[in-house]
């Protein structure tokens, strides 16, 4: 298995060795998830490409009515969160 260097800042070193918690561990998870959270924007901006061949952009109006919907949800997220 390659080995990489990695530094941290020295409050968030502290932290973990404090805790006892398993460093190498954890940075593996972490960097999967990054790495999954990236391959699936890259296929869902491949979808949104084919979606535009097949039927065209979005319209202004649409554009707009999506944004609404995005605010609603944060909105909704951040008073559940509160």
């Amino acid at each position: 298995m390659p080995r990489i260097q990695l530094y941290l800042p020295d409050d968030l070193f502290q932290e973990v060795k404090s805790r006892g918690l398993p460093a190498s561990e954890i940075l593996q998870i972490a960097v999967r998830a990054v790495v999954e959270r990236e391959k699936s924007r890259e296929g869902l901006e491949e979808y949104i490409r084919e979606l535009e061949a097949e039927i065209g952009s979005p319209t202004e109006e649409q554009n707009a009515r999506a944004a609404t919907i995005v605010r609603n949800i944060q909105m909704h997220q951040l008073q559940q969160a509160g």
